[in-house]
């Protein structure tokens, strides 16, 4: 979102502009309309075989016209192979509706198939493109290509306009959804405006081509020459993104360009710097209408929870109090945007708001209470990392509190979530930054949002094997931080049966004949789970036994088999997981095979696997203990992780062999 006057207000004069502009050549088979028989008759992709469809052209070419607004004319052309693809048909194009900033002109589409070896074209009705509003600053152009079946191609082109100068729309090459094979995007930018540029690409362009352009300002003898940097940028056969496990969000993946306007100097006028620092950034969040001036709004009914609040003795106590009345008061709708909609006192009356209105109340309450409590503007996980060289608040997409406790200890409090807790960061605000205000030093900066504690799961089992090839035993699980808000939602949220299946991990022998919770109520401490289960050994005969001590854990399947890795791994978090276990071993039976203690480390010490087993007293003991300390794994260093997590898997599988006799 975009909340900016027209830059061009600064200059009084009024102007027009006359571009002598000589595009660059276009291959005739790219133009809208002209569809490579070929294309028609082609089964697959040439570089992603299994591909559901592709997408054969997307340009957008991005320019300034006579009043300095911004266009984008956009094209883009997508082969559909079969059913599973067929929802490429559905074109959603949002844009930000706000006092008209931005808007959809000039739509065409149309669906070619092949009818007898002869192309057959159904253009789109515009009786069926419609607006779809989300909220009051953003909405969509929504509609269905018409007539599609697997070997259709659809193709369709617009414009996009805005009247903010600052705007110039980030381009993805890739998608997540298809493969790519030709993304081109060709900008046109008069010199007036600076331009930062982050480019994220691994693959080579297959065009990079800069030239100079000229237009003229004025007429007769106060006409006023300018230059335009016209650039182009290509890639070709780009795979689509696929989904990793333990990946960030795809803005932080795909390959694309990002613009931010730096500055702006009109004709006859001087440079004007947009932005260009966090602080400024800060500033102007705090001058906002739909944020700054919402931090003193009154709330109904505000004064005997302050009351209340302030008769607590300690500070921890005040906090978790509000942040709890709060929780437990407002709904969140969903919606996320670093902006209010309805504004805290409205939707404080409704008791439902976005995750910005739910907090910044909090934080109204917490600062009234006497908090020395901060607002944050951040990026979930979802939405992608904040580059902190990119000084825009486009990037940020929720508000939280910030409260800076000592130089050891911080809150970062969400109000939002059901389940968060006001002495636990949330998961998803980790390893990025937030932009925090303080508003009575009229400071603002960026804070990196990360969790350094490691969090923790133990797992304690006792059991006796019996002669049968069977165990019996009880099992207590202790689930800290992170472990318990996840373990404490799902159990609340699916019942309890579900949550017995999620424990058993597909395991049909594994029966979970009880299960008790323990601190459920209780923030502070952990979450205990206290079991009762049987399990029948597979493989089991009269003579032997064999049984895998790795029960009650996700450890079975290991998550990094690809022996390639196109992107980060992020864990979030440092993570801590102790399985203890003592078995019983049944009369007339002594151990065959027992898998050696072991201790295996990363080549760069980050993470540390211990397995220790033994026999004591007729009892098997075992111990497996798996500690972090990197939550960051670059994509670059995958070949000694993938060897890690392949040999720990392994070691984690092997089972223990009795022998009767």
């Amino acid at each position: 979102m975009n909340k900016f006057l027209p830059l061009l207000a600064l200059c009084a004069i009024t102007f027009s502009v006359k571009a002598q502009q000589t595009a660059a050549p276009i291959p005739t088979d790219q133009a809208y309309g002209k569809i490579d028989q070929a294309d028609l008759e082609m089964k697959a992709c040439d570089f992603e075989k299994d591909a559901n469809s592709e997408i054969l052209i997307n340009k957008g070419e991005l320019y300034y016209d006579q009043s300095f607004n911004v266009v984008m004319d956009c094209h883009k052309r997508i082969k559909i192979f079969n059913d599973n693809g067929k929802d490429e048909a559905n074109i959603r194009i949002p844009f930000h509706s706000f006092n008209r900033d931005e808007y959809i002109t000039g739509i065409q589409a149309e669906t070619i198939n092949l009818a007898d070896g002869k192309q057959e074209i159904t253009k789109l009705d515009k009786k069926q493109i419609f607006t779809q509003v989300i909220d009051k600053y953003t909405s969509a152009i929504v509609f269905s290509m018409p007539n599609v079946k697997p070997g259709s191609i659809i193709e369709y082109k617009y414009s996009w306009n805005s009247t903010q100068v600052v705007t110039i729309p980030a381009w993805y090459f890739q998608s997540t959804k298809a493969p790519v094979r030709y993304s081109e995007f060709y900008t046109h930018i008069p010199e007036y405006f600076y331009f930062s540029r982050q480019t994220h690409t691994l693959f080579p362009f297959a065009i990079n081509e800069t030239k100079s352009e000229s237009a003229t300002i004025g007429s007769g003898s106060d006409a006023v020459s300018y230059s335009i940097e016209a650039k182009k940028l290509a890639l070709v056969n780009i795979p689509s993104l696929s989904d990793e496990t333990y990946m960030r969000s795809s803005y932080d993946n795909l390959e694309s360009i990002s613009f931010h306007l730096t500055s702006f100097r009109p004709p006859y006028g001087f440079v004007h710097n947009i932005s260009d620092t966090w602080a400024k950034v800060g500033g102007e969040l705090a001058d906002d209408e739909d944020f700054g001036k919402q931090l003193k709004r009154k709330l109904t009914g505000e004064e005997a929870i302050i009351t209340s609040a302030k008769a607590l003795k300690t500070d921890d106590a005040k906090i978790a109090y509000l942040f709890n009345t709060v929780k437990n008061t407002m709904k969140w709708n969903g919606m996320d945007e670093w902006y209010t909609l309805d504004g805290t006192s409205e939707a404080w009356n409704k008791k439902t708001g976005t995750a910005t209105e739910i907090n910044l109340i909090l934080y109204h309450l917490l600062k009234k209470s006497g908090i020395e409590a901060l607002p944050m503007v951040v990026s979930t996980r979802d939405n992608g990392r904040v580059n902190i060289t990119y000084t825009s608040l486009a990037q940020f997409n929720r508000a939280v509190v910030y409260i800076p406790v000592d130089s050891t200890k911080r809150y970062i409090l969400d109000a939002s979530g059901k389940y968060n807790m006001y002495n636990e960061t949330p998961f998803e605000l980790l390893n990025a930054y937030g932009l925090y205000l303080n508003m009575d030093k009229k400071s603002y900066d960026l804070l990196f949002v990360d969790k350094t504690d490691p969090v923790r799961q133990a797992v304690y089992i006792d059991a006796e094997i019996k002669p049968d090839g069977k165990i019996a035993g009880t099992a207590q699980l202790s689930s800290f931080s992170y472990n318990r808000i996840n373990r404490l939602d799902k159990y609340k949220t699916d019942g309890e049966k579900k949550y017995i299946d999620y424990l058993r991990d597909d395991n049909n022998n594994l029966k979970i004949s009880s299960i008790k919770m323990e601190n459920m109520d209780v923030d502070t401490l952990p979450l205990v789970q206290d079991v009762n289960f049987n399990l029948d050994l597979t493989g089991t005969d009269d003579n032997y036994i064999y049984f895998n001590p790795n029960l009650f854990t996700s450890l079975h399947s290991n998550p990094f088999l690809s022996e390639n890795r196109h992107t980060d791994i992020d864990f979030g978090c440092l993570d801590n997981l102790a399985i203890s276990g003592v078995y019983k071993i049944p009369a007339g039976f002594k151990i065959d095979a027992l898998p050696k203690s072991i201790s295996m480390t990363m080549p760069d010490h980050s993470i540390t696997f211990r397995r220790i087993v033994g026999e004591q007293d007729g009892s098997i003991a075992v111990r497996y203990t798996i500690s972090y300390q990197k939550s960051i794994y670059f994509k670059e260093n995958y070949p000694d992780f993938h060897e890690f997590f392949k040999r720990m898997y392994e070691m984690l599988n092997e089972q223990i062999v009795l022998k009767k006799g």
